[in-house]
């Protein structure tokens, strides 16, 4: 046998040759001799050092695969078995969270990216209510400073009650770049945090806050105009619709609230933007990793809240006109079931916007201590949570044959306990309201979006969604409106936003019913209407020259 010198040779098999076996020229080991002696020894000529043996490293020999493939420590103590507990949960956590949001198919129809791009959005505005919390609410929720709140409702909300309507039809010109369009709402507000950073006790903090919000509710509105086109084969848009509801405020509210809660304990607020602008820029990335087959939107039909096919200048569409009467010239109304549900959830989203505010408002006048303060608004948002949770799981599992008539109910519900609070007066009533606002809210949203469906052809479900997102998001700045300007009273907070409530239950149930309040705005319309399209009917006169 031959080798490279002061290296042992190896068997036929290539393992190490015996410990004890002497090597051509040397003497057989002395194994009397303590460990690494040997290995001191010189080989040739002096001062030549003999090269030591190949040991394994600390890591083998600290740890070892077990018979299930796991590394267990060879030496077994508390830390070292927290620290692979705590890996395994790690791990397992990932792939239950992976396997969930591709589960389905949704890896291949895009649904996936989608739903990483809504837990974004959710974890950005967590982290920017965080930040925001002391000088956004509380700095301007003083009952002394009347000219202060009003600045706050005139910058931060008045305004998008303007822009809002204007989200839908753009949305329905917005043919190409929805991908483009969804990151740019991120990027827009990774630039607003880093300016938020430098101006953070300048008056500029309220337009600012005001661009946050528009670019939030934007991308709410794309969203729903961005889920039909990824939507799974094996599953339908309510479920699908649920489940980035639920993942969002999983995985972007709660998780990274709770981060950035732990952050502004220990940086402040502006450590709280910081971590928003990094959420930003992530929002944008993935954002931009959404398929590109959103984007084909050929062949798509516009839907319209109003109904005008009795009127003189429109005329019902024919399908054996299609290739006289193209896609872009026709309009789709929405079905009295579709209408329904937008007067109900749209008077539930004012009672949800008007508790994000009311009850910071309250808070900060009728207590001035700050642990109190954080108490009312915990309980009030634990509620909330909880009735948002709730009103998920159960939109999940039942059937939704009667849409409308669920959302009926949820209204209902929403404006007796909203009556019971006026009557309570106090904190547990507002906590009560919250419970069932939120539960209700997540219910009705699911009963619309089945609606949607099924009223809506396939070429205008996209549209549907995005008009339908916008006039909820209206109706919450309305409702937030209100939070900001009733008396910090219970009772005539709750006062004023039950009789919102009321009006809009009796428009609910007489669109329910085939009857409007409001003239082309309510139920007056059949469950399915056919699409539109201008009709211009020329004078005899003209028609015989």
């Amino acid at each position: 046998m031959s080798g490279p010198a002061g290296r042992r040779p190896s068997s036929a098999e290539g393992r190490p040759a015996p410990r004890d076996r002497p090597g051509p020229g040397a003497e057989a080991r002395d194994h009397t001799e303590p460990n690494g002696a040997s290995d001191r020894r010189t080989a040739g000529g002096a001062g030549e050092p003999a090269a030591t043996e190949e040991y394994p490293s600390a890591e083998a020999a600290t740890e070892y695969d077990d018979a299930e493939g796991r590394r267990v420590p060879r030496k077994l103590t508390v830390t070292r078995v927290a620290a692979m507990r705590g890996r395994e949960i790690t791990e397992k956590g990932i792939a239950t969270f992976r396997r969930a949001a591709e589960a389905d198919g949704a890896d291949k129809s895009g649904l996936t990216a989608l739903t990483y791009a809504t837990m974004a959005n959710f974890a950005l505005d967590a982290a920017i209510a965080v930040a925001l919390a002391n000088t956004l609410f509380f700095a301007s929720a003083t009952a002394e400073s009347k000219t202060k709140v009003a600045l706050y409702l005139l910058i931060t909300i008045a305004p998008f009650a303007v822009i809002a309507p204007l989200i839908g039809p753009a949305l329905d010109r917005l043919q190409r770049g929805r991908r483009l369009a969804l990151a740019s709402s991120f990027a827009a507000r990774a630039v607003v945090a880093v300016v938020l950073i430098f101006s953070f006790d300048s008056w500029v903090l309220y337009p600012l806050a005001l661009c946050m919000m528009v670019l939030s509710k934007s991308f709410a509105v794309l969203k729903s105009a961005v889920t039909p086109r990824v939507l799974p084969p094996d599953i339908d848009l309510v479920r699908t619709n649920s489940r980035l509801t639920v993942f969002g405020l999983v995985g972007g509210t709660l998780g990274a609230g709770g981060l950035a809660a732990a952050v502004a304990a220990i940086a402040g607020s502006t450590g709280a933007l910081i971590l928003a602008t990094g959420i930003a820029v992530g929002g944008a990335y993935l954002s931009w990793k959404i398929p590109r087959w959103v984007e084909i939107t050929e062949g798509e039909v516009p839907t319209t809240l109003g109904y005008h096919a009795h009127a003189g200048d429109t005329a019902v569409y024919d399908p054996a006109d299609e290739a006289v009467i193209p896609a872009r010239k026709r309009r789709q109304p929405l079905g009295r079931a579709v209408v329904t549900g937008l007067w109900g959830n749209g008077s539930i989203r004012v009672l949800t916007g008007f508790l994000t505010f009311y009850v910071a408002f309250v808070a900060k006048a009728t207590e001035h201590r700050p642990v109190q303060q954080a108490a009312m608004l915990g309980l009030v948002g634990a509620a909330a949570a909880v009735g948002n949770f709730a009103g998920n799981a159960a939109g999940a599992r039942l059937r939704l044959g009667r849409p409308s008539l669920i959302v009926v109910n949820c209204t209902i519900g929403c404006a007796a306990v909203a009556v019971l609070a006026v009557v309570l007066d106090n904190l547990f009533g507002a906590a009560v309201v919250a419970l069932v606002a939120a539960g209700a809210s997540a219910l009705a949203k699911v009963s619309l979006d089945a609606a949607i469906q099924d009223d809506l052809p396939p070429e205008s479900i996209a549209s549907g969604f995005g008009r339908s997102e916008t006039v909820l998001q209206l109706s919450w700045v309305i409702g937030g409106a209100g939070g900001v300007l009733l008396p910090t009273d219970y009772w005539k907070g709750f006062a004023v936003v039950s009789a919102v409530l009321v009006g809009g239950l009796v428009q609910t149930v007489l669109s329910y019913r085939g009857f409007s309040l409001l003239p082309g705005l309510g139920g007056r319309r059949p469950l399915h209407a056919e699409q539109e399209f201008p009709h211009y009917d020329p004078p005899r006169g003209e028609a015989a020259r």
